[in-house]
């Protein structure tokens, strides 16, 4: 581990801390936006959703994008939409110059959301990359808990019709450190290869600290050599159906949880239970500093306790949190537990779907598709998102315990599906799983 190598996955990890941001300071915003451009519930869902319609189209087009000219510099390009974003939303003249800032922040994430990982596992050894690669998972929940810290500092400035400008246009801070510090890291060493580049590759290796380039140079001209002979090896057939079904499921149940619509929402969610404004902000850094912790918990455990085991727990956990939630506006009393249900909720949520969705993806698909198989999974992901967020609104208005009645059955299906489809991957190797589920 030497500064070179730490400064890389630094740089790449800082993709992950605005994507958090970028996702999650919406919250503090919605109540104004609404009161400014009397947004209706479906016009406020569009409003949140519109960026994750941006990310969706991100996240399919980056990988192509970043193998034609390299992640780092493709990077750049996410920074600069980051930046345009930040700025589109603090200075949007209406509405409609507002949706398209979002979309475009949202092309932002999704692509940095593909790129930012791979970028931090071709550069690091590979004794180091299981762990530089979780760095990146660790600041989209940093990004998320300062997204919210600036939120309730921004409200304590009391700026009246401007706070919002404010909250949403402090992005271009870390956007503009992040594009800035892109230029002080190297291309990755596997896509020189692939551009033929092996003697810049091998200076490249050595540079992040490599304990035998050669070897690890020869590793990556051979990996690269097999997935161009596999290239043409189609996803969608029918000895992929069981991967197929494991990533799609988990990338939608991810999204059945409600957590995003919870991360978006928060404010609204509390002022819905009668909590101020400023109470609101505050209690929203308590549950972001609590899926901090916990997903560096789930981190420690992962690799002991095991994937399967960790969604089974947290199936049960979240869905008793949400029935709670649920039970609270239907009552319209114990208000002063919902903190602590949301805060329950977040902490069975990272210590099971936040920390096992991308691992697993990544394991279940053999080599020759592993690509298209995250692809597919992250699109699950992120279009389920989409739909999530636009139709919270329209579900909360007549009532804010129907969302979360729908989210703890939807965790009380995923613990059976969970218990009888899913195989556990935890000290497995890839090819003893790929035997497990029938891929020949």
């Amino acid at each position: 581990m030497n500064r070179y190598l730490l400064k890389g996955t630094a740089v790449g990890a800082l993709g992950g801390l605005l994507f958090g941001f970028d996702t999650a300071v919406i919250a503090g915003a919605t109540h104004q936006l609404t009161e400014v451009y009397s947004l209706t519930p479906s016009q406020l869902g569009l409003t949140v959703a519109i960026a994750l319609v941006g990310t969706v189209i991100g996240a399919m087009s980056a990988g192509a994008i970043g193998q034609k000219f390299g992640g780092r510099d493709t990077l750049r390009v996410m920074a600069v939409l980051y930046v345009i974003s930040a700025l589109g939303s603090g200075f949007a003249w209406s509405w409609y110059a507002l949706l398209a800032a979002r979309f475009i922040g949202g092309l932002g994430i999704g692509g940095s959301s593909v790129l930012g990982p791979v970028y931090i596992a071709e550069l690091a050894p590979a004794k180091w990359r299981g762990r530089l690669v979780g760095m990146f998972q660790v600041n989209i929940v940093i990004g998320i808990l300062l997204a919210y810290f600036s939120n309730f500092v921004i409200a304590q400035l009391h700026l009246g019709a401007t706070q919002w400008r404010w909250q949403l246009g402090i992005a271009a801070l870390p956007a503009v450190l992040f594009l800035i510090m892109l230029f002080g890291i190297p291309r990755s060493s596997r896509w020189l290869v692939t551009q033929d580049r092996v003697d810049e590759a091998r200076l490249v290796l050595e540079l992040m600290g490599s304990p035998n380039s050669e070897a690890e140079l020869k590793e990556i001209v051979d990996s690269i050599h097999l997935e161009r002979a596999h290239k043409s090896e189609p996803l969608f057939s029918w000895k992929y159906r069981k991967p197929i079904f494991l990533a799609a499921s988990i990338g939608m149940f991810n999204q059945l949880s409600g957590i995003n619509a919870i991360l978006y929402y928060l404010n609204d969610i509390f002022a819905a239970a009668g909590f101020s404004r400023m109470s609101g902000d505050l209690q929203a850094v308590a549950i972001g500093a609590m899926n901090l912790v916990a997903t560096l918990i789930a981190m420690t455990v992962i690799d002991r306790l095991g994937r399967r085991t960790l969604l089974l727990v947290g199936s049960v956990g979240t869905a008793i949190c949400l029935a709670g939630v649920s039970a609270v506006f239907f009552t319209n009393s114990h208000h002063e537990l919902l903190v602590w249900l949301l805060v329950g909720f977040i902490a069975f949520f990272a210590f099971s779907q936040g920390a096992v969705i991308w691992v697993y993806i990544s394991e279940v698909f053999p080599t020759k598709v592993r690509s298209k198989g995250q692809s597919l999974g992250s699109s699950s992901h992120w279009i389920m998102n989409a739909a999530i967020a636009y139709t919270f609104p329209l579900l909360a208005k007549s009532s804010g315990a129907y969302p979360f009645v729908f989210f703890s059955a939807m965790m009380v299906l995923q613990f059976f599906v969970v218990l009888f489809a899913y195989p556990e991957t935890k000290g497995v190797t890839l090819e003893q799983l790929q035997h497990q589920l029938g891929i020949e």
